[in-house]
């Protein structure tokens, strides 16, 4: 497993992170939105809920929490028509 991370803060334990998950952590060059395609993506179909001039501060955690399973319970090409929510309990009961 890898994870592609941009160069902010919460970011800072990468080495920790990188333990606990037994996971390789890369970090993609800033202004380099390519380097993280999932992470772009994923960003794109938040703003179908979301619009990008919209704060978050508006958001109530019951709205996100109901995009949040929306996104969750979509099955992506990406994963062979699996959901993220399929995909991460079949890895995680391995």
């Amino acid at each position: 497993m890898t994870i592609i991370a941009d160069n902010g803060k919460e970011f800072a334990y990468h080495k920790k992170i990188s333990k606990n998950l037994n996971a390789k952590v890369y970090f993609a060059h800033p202004y380099h939105s390519w380097e993280r395609g999932l992470n772009e993506n994923t960003n794109k179909l938040i703003r179908q809920y979301f619009p990008k001039k919209m704060s978050f501060v508006d958001i109530k955690d019951e709205e996100i929490q109901i995009v949040e399973k929306k996104l969750n319970d979509r099955p992506r090409k990406l994963l062979k028509y699996k959901t993220p929510y399929e995909v991460f309990y079949e890895y995680s009961n391995k």
